[in-house]
Formats: structure tokens, C-alpha cells, sequence
């Protein structure tokens, strides 16, 4: 049975994937979508960006700056884990220096 769903609804999912990194089983255990329809509005929106870039070579297409959003949010991510870590061994140094 095939169904129709809006282009919002699409571009939702699509940025849940690309955008935040979402797995697609999360995501259609959620949403009770099909794999194959996330994957091919995944690829289907890739493309779009591939011939958005090929008109305007000196932008940056909605696909690379998902994913280097992405990129940037997981890096940040770790960063903050280092850096609570770094807080907790200064403390324990700390006591032991008193």
C-alpha cells in the first residue's frame, strides 16, 4: 500500500536524519515509515542539493551544511565532555593538594 505524505512532513524527516543525525530505525519506529521511503527521500534531497550547487558553484548546498552542522554538534559534544572532565580531575587535585 503506498501513501502519500505531505513535502513537510518529508522535509521533516529529512532534517531528523541529515540535520541531528537520526538513525533511520529510530526514526521509523517513531514515525512507522518505511526504511526504504527514508533512504530514498534522503537521496532524493541529496540530489537536489548535488544540482542547486552545479547552478550556484559558490554556495553551499542545504545537504553539506546539514551535515557539517552535524559535524560541528557532535565535535561539540566531546569537547564538553572533556571539558567536565577536566573540571572533576582539577577538583580531585585540588583536595589532594589541601
Amino acid at each position: 500500500m503506498s501513501q502519500n505524505y505531505t513535502p513537510e512532513f518529508k522535509k521533516k524527516i529529512i532534517r531528523l536524519r541529515l540535520k541531528e543525525g537520526r538513525t533511520i530505525n529510530s526514526i521509523i519506529k517513531e514515525y512507522g515509515i518505511s526504511k526504504e521511503s527514508v533512504r530514498r527521500w534522503c537521496r532524493e534531497f541529496q540530489k537536489e542539493c548535488q544540482a542547486q550547487s552545479l547552478q550556484k558553484p559558490s554556495s553551499a548546498n542545504e545537504a553539506d551544511i546539514m551535515k557539517e552542522n552535524l559535524r560541528l554538534r557532535k565535535e561539540l559534544a566531546e569537547k564538553e565532555k572533556e571539558i567536565q572532565f577536566l573540571k572533576k580531575a582539577a577538583a580531585f587535585f585540588a583536595k589532594e593538594i589541601d
